[in-house]
């Protein structure tokens, strides 16, 4: 069930080329304690996507470009977000087509925010219990280290384990899944805030001190995670991703 508190969590982003929708839905969304980003088209969903979490997508059908069912069947490829689609066409056919690509649920223009916001609900009530697999690898390898997500354990090429914190583990993933580019405080708690609710902002650099001087203990962890003036942490080393886990 989704509670008020939960609800100041949900980054929802909203795809349209109108930008009066865009930005009515934005001030509407906020209102109601969601997060919301928006894009004009397919190539700014995807730069959203690449740099947020995302909880769910509301997703105009007709956009220029890649239009909004083709965007919904890529995004299906990789991942399970759920997605509400919105369209100026009312047909049958066209909902029906819309559903077989994908999409979780279906809003005809013009509508009422309200409704969507229902509709938001309701689709998060039925998929929240589904984490999104997304392109996410279960194995992350990085300087000697090897951070295993399911079994939630970060250890050294000789099987030594190193004792981390719910916290410091889901900034560690979150820096691991984004390499070499510098993330803010405010996206490392998006990208973090599905694992732990232990995170907030004025956590963020006691957190990531403490997980920085974990690994400046095992060889090839010094200077690990770099910190950038004005803009936030990076995690400097390159990192191979697994999509099973080692045996």
């Amino acid at each position: 069930m989704i509670t008020p508190s939960m609800k100041s969590y949900i980054h929802v982003l909203v795809v349209d080329d109108d930008r009066e929708i865009r930005d009515l839905l934005a001030r509407f969304l906020k209102k109601h304690s969601f997060r919301v980003i928006t894009a004009k088209d397919g190539k700014e969903m995807y730069k959203a996507l690449s740099q947020w979490s995302i909880d769910l997508i509301v997703l105009d059908l007709m956009l220029p470009g890649e239009d909004g069912l083709a965007l919904c069947r890529k995004l299906r490829e990789k991942s399970s977000i759920p997605v509400i689609m919105l369209t100026m066409l009312n047909e049958e056919t066209d909902r029906i087509v819309g559903l077989e690509m994908g999409a979780d649920d279906y809003l005809p223009k013009p509508f009422n925010p309200r409704e969507l916001l229902a509709r938001m609900k309701a689709v998060l009530r039925r998929t929240q219990s589904v984490p999104d697999s997304g392109n996410r690898a279960k194995t992350l390898h990085f300087a000697g280290l090897t951070l295993e997500l399911g079994q939630r354990r970060l250890q050294t090429t000789d099987n030594m384990l190193i004792d981390l914190s719910d916290g410091e583990f889901d900034l560690l993933v979150a820096l691991a899944e984004h390499p070499q580019q510098v993330l803010t405080r405010d996206q490392l708690l998006d990208l973090a805030h599905g694992r732990s609710e232990m995170l907030f902002d004025r956590s963020i650099d006691m957190q990531v001190s403490r997980l920085r001087r974990k690994l400046e203990r095992v060889d090839g962890g010094v200077d690990l995670i770099k910190t950038v003036r004005g803009g936030g942490y990076m995690l400097t080393a390159q990192v191979k991703r697994n999509e099973t886990t080692d045996t």
